[in-house]
């Protein structure tokens, strides 16, 4: 999990991100994703929030909103991973 701090930059700093780009940022971390008509739809190891559902938009960008629910996804991943790693070391 050490490229997510770079990833989760690179993100904050260009709010025009190429769809193929968020794509594969979920895909290295969420998995394959269900595509339903326009939309792809990753499932997140953790129930409830946040989900992540793209959708290209008309100039092959990302949506703003989507890429801030990939960011929350990928501050939830860190968490949740930094936390079973803490976990792992107490045993």
């Amino acid at each position: 999990m050490k490229d997510i701090p770079q990833i989760l930059e690179e993100l904050r700093a260009s709010k025009n991100i190429r769809f193929s780009r968020l794509l594969s940022i979920c895909t290295t971390y969420f998995g394959t994703s269900r595509i339903a008509g326009s939309h792809h739809i990753f499932r997140t190891p953790w129930p409830g929030n946040p989900r992540i559902n793209l959708q290209k938009d008309k100039s092959g960008k990302a949506k703003p909103y989507q890429i801030q629910q990939v960011i929350r996804a990928l501050e939830h991943l860190m968490e949740v991973t930094s936390h079973e790693e803490d976990e792992t070391e107490e045993t």
